[in-house]
């Protein structure tokens, strides 16, 4: 039997509980309605909504919303991942410029992407730009603050041993500095995700005509609630399918720290 086989029936065992746990809710919420205890008006049954996403696929108007969607996503979190990643090395690395830094962008770290929204409207119009730096904004900060945090805490021997051999500062960034930090950077990242995800929402229910979050309040404006339900269920399967991919990525580039 190999090292590995004991884990097979637990990793079973959690993946039908999981499923079970979602079978049992939709079971729930199906019997809900058709029993009265809640409205159909306002709550459609799942074997409905499932009708209406089946019909907004067959119109090609769920993969279009979809698409649009995910590419304002993966705009917006390539942007901070590429700025967040970048400032968050430099200044985890050079602690002075931590110390000057670190109160501005903890201050902009509270600021919410979804308050912010009117000044991008402002400033950027109700176009594309003005989406993408919304989800941009709502991403960057755990990116960053993350990064920064993982290098602040590697531990200093590692590299003072690298120096010591005559090491330059090239061979100590790539081969201890970056695999050091990358569990951190793409816990960053996967919560930047998370985080676009939300921001989509709001960017596309103000001054969008595509989009899942368009979807939804366009629906909910011509009282279609099952394809109000169908774009939110889109949304949530938008954001795990993310979220998969981030992690299968995460643990892929951090399988040195498991070992």
């Amino acid at each position: 039997m190999s090292a590995g086989s004991p884990r097979n029936p637990q990793r079973f065992s959690n993946l039908v509980a999981r499923w079970c746990g979602l079978a049992l809710f939709l079971a729930l919420w199906e019997t809900s309605t058709r029993l009265g205890w809640f409205s159909s008006t306002y709550l459609s049954p799942p074997s409905v909504v499932f009708q209406a996403l089946v019909s907004l696929l067959w119109r090609g108007e769920l993969g279009r919303h979809f698409l649009i969607s995910l590419r304002r996503v993966l705009i917006g979190l390539s942007l901070s991942v590429v700025v967040g990643v970048t400032f968050g090395l430099f200044i985890g690395y050079f602690k002075t410029v931590e110390r000057y830094l670190d109160l501005l962008f903890q201050a902009f770290r509270q600021m919410s992407a979804f308050a912010l929204f009117p000044v991008f409207i402002l400033l950027f119009g109700l176009g594309e730009l003005s989406k993408a730096l919304i989800i941009f904004w709502a991403s960057l900060w755990p990116v960053l603050l993350n990064t920064c945090d993982g290098v602040k805490h590697i531990d200093k021997v590692l590299i003072q041993s690298a120096q010591s051999m005559g090491a330059s500062r090239t061979f100590i960034f790539g081969r201890i500095i970056l695999p050091a930090v990358a569990p951190e950077i793409f816990t960053g990242i996967r919560l930047g995700g998370s985080y676009c995800v939300m921001a989509v929402v709001a960017a596309e229910m103000i001054g969008a005509s595509s989009g899942l979050g368009y979807l939804i309040m366009y629906s909910q404006e011509t009282f279609n609630i099952a394809e109000m339900y169908a774009g939110i269920i889109s949304l949530a399967i938008l954001g795990m399918g993310l979220n998969f991919v981030l992690r299968t990525a995460g643990n892929f580039f951090s399988a040195w720290k498991e070992e």
